[in-house]
């Protein structure tokens, strides 16, 4: 719970104040001072009598009631410095900036602990410890530089890292960002990340809050929090970007199925921001490029204008844009051309040559706003050689980014040779992307981030008393191929008919009733094609003999699975319960292409058909599914709607640890489950 008295304190209270400002309590002091704090200013220090020009008080007791108290002292002496000003002294808000908790021993854990239940007991927050503080425009109450302009309709920005927090900050505010917020959550003993996010969303207001929120986060530890309200504040026109460290594939865990092998705690994270809307930014300076293009309008389609007088960064910029999805469409327009330098282009990159004017650029603008339907957003390159001031024309640059309906987006990669021009422009409130190729990227990343989707996820319906009838009375591990086609007939899933048989008469049976050719596959062996266990093509009954004999003797095996043999596109589906998270469902193609080509597509469940869809689409592989050189396709919505029942059967039977669909064999027609594996975990 965040609490009034931490975001519009009446009073503050160093605790460890300082004379020295090289220490976290003397410069949070000279942070507040310098930054004009509204409300009283109080110190303790046994040691001095004046901080800072503030009269010092020696201990706790002499203090009168107070807000918010941040904390500069050994970790020893928080947790009764806490209890004292919760219970005396009414103060319902801490930032404890001390390091020497649970990141450090366990009697350090215990500390944090108890601070923690006190500051419940009394309904308080908690920012920290181990952190550098926050600050909003009513307070900055941290240690570090720099202060940012702090502005309400600025970036909300909340970091488990307070180095990274100042390095992000620095890489942002050369561009022109402000910011509304920045917290440092530190060690999270009460409030993380998604606890903010939580707060700002239930006390968002439409064009009074900050309508853009950044992420630094090192862990997500309520998957559930944060993705029910990151959503909920973009469904209310706020735009997220987050960075998650950590997604290395050496955090991956070996596993004994593909899914397992291919679904780690990385995907998970990947799959929770897809499903939010949030952007998935990789580095510092990504983030603060994402948060640059989220503070113009929104570009409401794929369209783009480069504008240039200088052709190289229009080249690069072109090829970003182009191997980002957007595209820069051929133009025409002898009206405009006469009025550019001769040398001119028009046919995008429009190129005013270096010799161009603020009046050609003008024109120009006008051009893609007014006679240019198809164009949607327009990035404008305009450096200079240092030859001349360029003030006219960033003052235009401004003008036409008020009046255009049209985003604009300034790319003024000139911050040596007009830097006072450039620090003119941001004067103005403007933001400067001084990289075309970040911009680029960034500007991909942003478009093709999806929405989030509605609230409610539509699930097909599946017989749940059935499915926990079967899982109910399973013992952990794989289960029996009989069982696996029980659970896939409760959830609707299509399947191949098959028979699983421990001798060669029932094998001749079962492939007379389902009719030749067959499929054979052992039972038992994790890998079956490594072992030689799978047989495709079997059109007589001697070959089924010789194979069966054969394959009921491979080590680990229990029985020979038979099913009829299917053709067309195989494809993949698998699910695996990731812990917080719940249960990711994966698809692709199918067979082997899915360890090598490693092609797939993930969200958590639940996954409505709409949302499967979108993950089809989504595959690198996607063209080999509607079909390719006359080739026939796949029956995609068939696909979806197998992907969403695999999403509902895990759902209703969440000890589902691992399950592998691989292959399902489909055409236009039809789609069923040939290979399956399932494994409990209760």
């Amino acid at each position: 719970m965040i609490t009034q008295q931490l975001i519009n304190p009446r009073s503050i209270v160093i605790i460890g104040g300082s004379n020295d400002i090289t220490k976290p309590g003397g410069k949070v002091l000279k942070n507040l001072i310098d930054n004009h704090f509204g409300g009283s200013l109080y110190v303790v220090n046994p040691k001095e009598d004046i901080i800072q020009g503030i009269p010092c008080n020696k201990t706790v007791d002499e203090l009168p009631q107070c807000d918010l108290a941040i904390l500069a002292i050994a970790a020893k002496y928080c947790p009764d410095t806490v209890e004292k000003l919760a219970r005396d002294k009414q103060t319902r808000a801490f930032i404890i900036l001390s390091a020497g908790f649970h990141e450090e021993s366990a009697e350090g854990a215990l500390l944090e602990e108890k601070i923690v239940d006190t500051v419940n007991q009394y309904d308080a927050c908690l920012i920290g410890p181990n952190c550098v503080g926050m600050m909003n425009h009513h307070h900055t109450s941290v240690f570090t530089t720099p202060i940012p302009k702090l502005d309400p309709m600025g970036v909300d920005f909340i970091s488990g890292s307070g180095a990274t927090a100042v390095f992000i900050m620095e890489a942002s505010i050369p561009k022109g960002l402000t910011f509304s917020s920045v917290y440092s959550v530190g060690n999270s003993a009460q409030l993380g990340v998604e606890d903010v996010i939580k707060y700002l969303d239930e006390t968002y207001v439409p064009g009074s809050s900050s309508p853009v929120k950044l992420l630094y986060i090192e862990s997500v530890i309520k998957p559930d929090m944060l993705l029910k309200h990151a959503a909920s504040l973009i469904r209310k026109g706020c735009r997220i970007a987050a960075i998650k460290a950590g997604s290395s594939a050496a955090g991956s865990r070996a596993a004994s199925s593909h899914t397992g092998a291919l679904a780690s705690p990385d995907v998970a994270v990947e799959s929770l921001f897809r499903k939010a809307g949030i952007v998935r930014c990789h580095s510092r300076e990504e983030l603060a490029t994402v948060a640059c293009v989220f503070m113009h309008k929104a570009l409401k389609g794929k369209n783009i204008a480069v504008i240039t007088h200088a052709g190289g960064p229009a080249v690069m910029l072109t090829d970003a844009l182009s191997n980002g999805g957007l595209e820069i469409p051929h133009l025409e327009n002898t009206e405009l051309l006469a009025k550019l330098f001769q040398g001119s282009s028009v046919a995008n990159p429009i190129d005013f040559l270096a010799t161009g004017t603020a009046e050609q650029l003008s024109f120009i603008i006008d051009a893609c706003e007014n006679d240019f339907p198809q164009i949607d957003g327009m990035a404008v390159i305009f450096g200079s050689p240092g030859l001349f001031e360029v003030y006219d024309v960033y003052k235009l640059l401004d003008e036409k980014m008020h009046s255009c309906s049209k985003p604009i987006y300034p790319i003024l990669p000139s911050i040596i040779n007009v830097k006072n021009e450039i620090e003119y422009f941001i004067g103005l409130g403007r933001i400067n992307f001084p990289d075309e190729v970040n911009f680029g990227n960034a500007l991909c990343k942003v478009f093709n981030t999806p929405a989030p989707g509605p609230e409610i996820t539509e699930q097909p319906e599946v017989d749940k008393v059935a499915i926990r009838a079967i899982v109910d009375e399973a013992a952990d591990g794989y289960l029996h191929p009989e069982k696996v086609q029980a659970l896939f007939d409760a959830a609707g899933i299509p399947r191949a008919g098959e028979a699983v048989v421990t001798d060669k008469e029932s094998a001749i049976q079962a492939a007379s009733k389902l009719g030749l050719p067959v499929v054979m596959k052992v039972v038992g062996p994790v890998h079956k094609s490594d072992v030689g266990g799978v047989v495709l093509n079997v059109k007589n009954f001697d070959q089924l003999v010789i194979e069966f004999e054969r394959m009921i003797q491979i080590k680990d095996t229990t029985a020979i699975l038979i099913q009829p043999m299917l053709s067309g596109h195989s494809v993949y589906i698998g699910a695996k319960r990731e812990p917080k998270f719940g249960h990711m469902v994966l698809c692709g193609l199918g067979g082997i292409y899915i360890e090598v080509l490693k092609d797939v597509q993930s969200s958590l469940a639940p996954v409505s058909q709409v949302e499967a869809a979108g993950m089809i689409t989504r595959l690198k592989s996607y063209s080999i599914i509607q079909g390719v050189r006359g080739q026939e396709g796949l029956n995609e919505e068939l696909f979806a709607g197998v992907i969403s029942r695999v999403s509902a059967l895990c759902l209703a039977a969440p000890e589902i640890s691992e399950m592998d669909i691989n292959p399902l064999m489909g055409n236009m027609k039809t789609l069923k489950a040939v290979d399956a594996r399932i494994r409990i975990e209760k």
